[in-house]
């Protein structure tokens, strides 16, 4: 489904994203993980189009994304996003958020698909309220996830979207994403903190540091990992 040959992105004489090469399968859930600063974010904002790669190439369903292929051009072919930080759209209310972002992506408005949205991530009963302003943390995160599925993804990218929340809210939101993974049969790619639920939830892991893939495998392969257990600690690593 998804696939990076050698991707890196360079700020000027700083390089984010270091000749990453990596796949994730159809009806996959991979964890991208690694200390602040690794290049997670850096690696979604190119695979969503938000910047693009200094080298290397990048394809989605046998598609290469050519150096036009913007945002928009990302999400009609199938990638949806939530990023770290919740972004509703100010002075809409959450169902109009959801219809904005699925015409954005499939150029129509779906409202009982919007629906069914809303209903499995819990913002059913709040479709009229200002998304902005009467929504808790938890519900703009679940607003974020909702908003990057009207776009109907294929592949979803969840940015930290456990991030800030308590322990029972945390759980909540490994259930939902469950739900989600069954539901629609999409393939996940999650940056989280949080290996408890990256252990949980996804069959294989990506660590990157310092902009470098360090490890792949399963959860269990990569958290035992010499090379990844020196990369939190901040030892050196060969």
């Amino acid at each position: 489904m998804l696939k990076l040959d050698k991707v890196s992105v360079s700020f000027g004489a700083v390089t984010a994203v270091d000749n990453v090469s990596l796949m994730v399968g159809q009806n996959e859930i991979v964890g991208l993980v690694g200390p602040n600063g690794a290049g997670k974010t850096t690696l979604f904002n190119a695979i969503s189009g938000l910047v693009q790669p200094t080298t290397g190439t990048l394809s989605f369903n046998g598609s290469t994304f050519g150096p036009r292929g913007g945002i928009h051009h990302r999400a009609r072919l199938g990638i949806g996003r939530t990023f770290q930080v919740p972004q509703p759209m100010h002075e809409l209310s959450v169902m109009e958020n959801v219809r904005v972002a699925q015409r954005f992506s499939t150029g129509k408005v779906n409202l009982a698909r919007l629906g069914e949205i809303l209903e499995l991530v819990g913002l059913n009963g709040k479709a009229e309220r200002a998304a902005a302003s009467e929504l808790s943390l938890s519900e703009l995160k679940a607003l974020e996830v909702a908003k990057a599925l009207a776009t109907e993804p294929n592949l979803l990218l969840l940015d930290e979207v456990l991030a800030g929340l308590e322990t029972s809210g945390k759980k909540r939101f490994q259930q939902m994403l469950g739900r989600i993974h069954a539901e629609y049969g999409l393939s996940i790619l999650l940056i989280e903190h949080d290996l408890e639920t990256v252990t949980s939830l996804c069959q294989r892991v990506w660590i990157l540091n310092f902009g470098r893939l360090i490890a792949d495998g399963t959860p269990t392969e990569v958290f035992n990992d010499p090379v990844v257990i020196r990369s939190y600690t901040g030892e050196a690593y060969a």
